[in-house]
């Protein structure tokens, strides 16, 4: 960005020197045009100085995006490399030790575990790029929301806290809706996902399905660092993710709230963020 900035500044300082150059000479050759030059020279600055914010503008957009991308690879290369190195480790580890069943088990529901987190991850970049190129056509059939998210909170459970679930669900039974079951079920999955992953260590995440006025309504709420109110209207941007990407700690590729976004919106269905009390951040959908 610096070098076309550069270039671009250059170019600019340039043609107004050139036009006050001219401006100059034609007003020693012939003053009497002194109030056309004035004038014409006051119109063309307008105009390079319009044309040169929008430039400047576009200059800083593309290369934020750039940037954007960048950490995007570099996150789905670490999301990638991680649950790929602990599948690899529970297999040499049943390879290469005389375990019990019991352990081997262990082991291969925690592959399994990962193995999923995978899944997830390529079903993701699949999705947001076929909602993106606009050749996905979001089929539509009735089915039980209430089982799916229960499916969902289920196997998102984490049992690393002292074995106590900290996902806490409170699901009315029976809610039906008539949508895509794929792409509701890539909604509902990285809501949750989220909010266990921007928690503290075992801190709880609520999950809550019910009828609202007789529509669903589904809220995730999370106790978490919650999102500052200048970053909200960004988050469902693609590869936009909150905080510093230099000090940033936890784990993404920036695709979850995108996919969120774009599903919902296909479904005629609105969603909000507010904040958690007293630390969080709670997702609420609204399905019309």
């Amino acid at each position: 960005m610096k070098k076309s900035i550069l270039i671009f500044y250059f170019l600019l300082f340039y043609a107004l020197l050139q036009m006050f150059s001219w401006g100059a000479l034609m007003i020693k050759v012939q003053p009497q045009s002194m109030g056309m030059v004035m004038g014409e020279g006051s119109v063309f600055i307008f105009l390079l100085f319009v044309g040169a914010y929008f430039i400047h503008a576009s200059i800083k957009k593309e290369d934020k995006l750039k940037e954007q991308q960048q950490n995007f690879l570099m996150s789905v290369t670490h999301e990638l490399k991680s649950p790929l190195a602990a599948i690899k480790l529970s297999i040499e580890t049943i390879v290469k030790r005389d375990l019990d069943k019991e352990q081997q088990a262990k082991l291969l529901r925690n592959s399994l575990k990962d193995i999923e987190r995978l899944d997830d991850l390529v079903e993701n970049m699949l999705l947001a790029t076929k909602i993106e190129s606009r050749t996905y056509s979001f089929p539509k059939e009735e089915f039980d929301l209430s089982e799916l998210v229960t499916r969902i909170t289920d196997r998102l459970q984490v049992h690393s806290c002292g074995y106590q679930q900290i996902i806490t669900t409170n699901i009315k039974d029976g809610i039906k809706v008539m949508g895509d079951k794929f792409a509701l079920s890539s909604v509902v999955t990285n809501l949750v996902e989220n909010a266990v992953k921007y928690s503290g260590p075992c801190a709880e995440v609520t999950v809550e399905l019910c009828q609202n006025d007789g529509k669903p309504f589904l809220t995730v709420s999370d106790k978490g660092p919650g999102i500052p109110d200048g970053e909200k209207m960004h988050i469902f941007d693609k590869f936009y993710r909150v905080g510093d990407e230099n000090v940033r700690k936890s784990k993404g590729t920036g695709l979850g709230l995108f996919i969120v976004k774009e599903v919902l919106q296909n479904h005629d269905a609105d969603i909000s963020v507010k904040d958690n009390t007293p630390q969080g951040a709670i997702f609420e959908v609204t399905f019309n």
